[in-house]
C-alpha cells in the first residue's frame, strides 16, 4: 500500500467557497505545516472553533500574531512536502510510488476544498504526480466499529482517552495519525474508503 499522509485543513467557514487559513500534514515523524492569510472574513464560528483571527493583514491565533505565507506558494511546498514522502518503488528505487492522503471527512469537506484551490492555482496536475488518492477516516471508523459517535473528538476521547488542542490543523493530524495506528486497518479496509484524484 502507498505511504499515507494523514492532513487537515482550516478555514474560513463550512462553505463550498470557503478559504483556507492553516494546511498542516504528518507522515511518520515528518510534519509540514503552513498558515496563510484569507482573502475573506473568518466566520465567528469557524473563529471559535479554531482561535484564528485576522486583523489588518495579519493572522492571529488565540491573539499571537502568526507568520502566514501566500496560498501558492503553500500549497507549492505542500506538494514538495508530499513528494518528498513518496516511498521507493523495489523494481525501480530511483522512481517513487505516490502517496494516499488521509482525511477526517475528506469525502465532502477536506479533499474537495484542496481540489479546488490548487486548480485554481494550476497546481492539480503538480499535485496529481504526487498524490494517488484520499482515504477518507470517517467511513473507515463506521465500517471498523459500531459507535454512536464518530466526530474525531469523540473518537479520540473513546480510544486514545486524552484531550489535545482540536481543531488545529497540525494537531488534528497527529491524533489522526495516531488513532489510524491504533486501529490498524488491513489494505481491503482501506481501499473501501479511497478514492483517486482523477474523480475531481
Amino acid at each position: 500500500m502507498s505511504n499515507i499522509v494523514f492532513f487537515d485543513l482550516e478555514t474560513t467557514g463550512l462553505d463550498p467557497g470557503c478559504h483556507i487559513i492553516q494546511l498542516s500534514a504528518i507522515c511518520g515523524e515528518r510534519e509540514f505545516n503552513a498558515y496563510i492569510l484569507p482573502r475573506r472574513p473568518i466566520s465567528p464560528r469557524a473563529s471559535e472553533l479554531t482561535g484564528l483571527t485576522q486583523s489588518r493583514g495579519t493572522l492571529y491565533r488565540h491573539g499571537t500574531p502568526l507568520d502566514t505565507v501566500f496560498l501558492y506558494d503553500a500549497l507549492n511546498d505542500f506538494i514538495n512536502f508530499l513528494s518528498s514522502c513518496r516511498p521507493r518503488r523495489r523494481t525501480h528505487p530511483h522512481r517513487r510510488r505516490p502517496v494516499l492522503l488521509a482525511a477526517h471527512n475528506a469525502t465532502r469537506f477536506d479533499a474537495p476544498i484542496l481540489a479546488r484551490v490548487l486548480q485554481r492555482c494550476s497546481l492539480w496536475e503538480d499535485f496529481q504526480q504526487v498524490v494517488s488518492g484520499f482515504v477518507d477516516t470517517l467511513p473507515l471508523s463506521r465500517n471498523l466499529y459500531d459507535l454512536h459517535r464518530y466526530s474525531l473528538e469523540f473518537l479520540v476521547e473513546y480510544f486514545l482517552h486524552k484531550d489535545y488542542d482540536a481543531h488545529d490543523g497540525l494537531e488534528d493530524a497527529r491524533i489522526l495519525q495516531e488513532l489510524f495506528d491504533l486501529w490498524d486497518p488491513n489494505r481491503w479496509d482501506v481501499w473501501e474508503v479511497t478514492f483517486p484524484t482523477n474523480e475531481f
